[in-house]
């Protein structure tokens, strides 16, 4: 199972974010375990500086606009 964080102040584009990845996984078959992180301190932390970010596993892999369905696909290793 992969696990994938959502960093995003839970505006429109952080939520389909988190959509689009849910139905990437589901349509590839790959198990993924989706938390999201809203408050701003954490956010900082991780080093997002724009958002939506997101990290596969504990390692960012984007961040600043939506990801499309390839680059989902890519991180999911399919």
């Amino acid at each position: 199972m992969k696990k994938i964080t959502v960093y995003g102040s839970g505006c429109r584009t952080c939520a389909n974010t988190k959509d689009l990845i849910r139905q990437t996984a589901e349509e590839l078959g790959v198990e993924v375990d989706i938390e999201e992180i809203t408050d701003t301190a954490e956010i900082m932390s991780a080093g997002i500086m724009s958002t939506p970010g997101i990290a596969l596993d504990g390692e960012i892999v984007h961040a600043g606009s939506q990801p499309t369905r390839e680059m989902i696909a890519g991180w999911l290793g399919k």
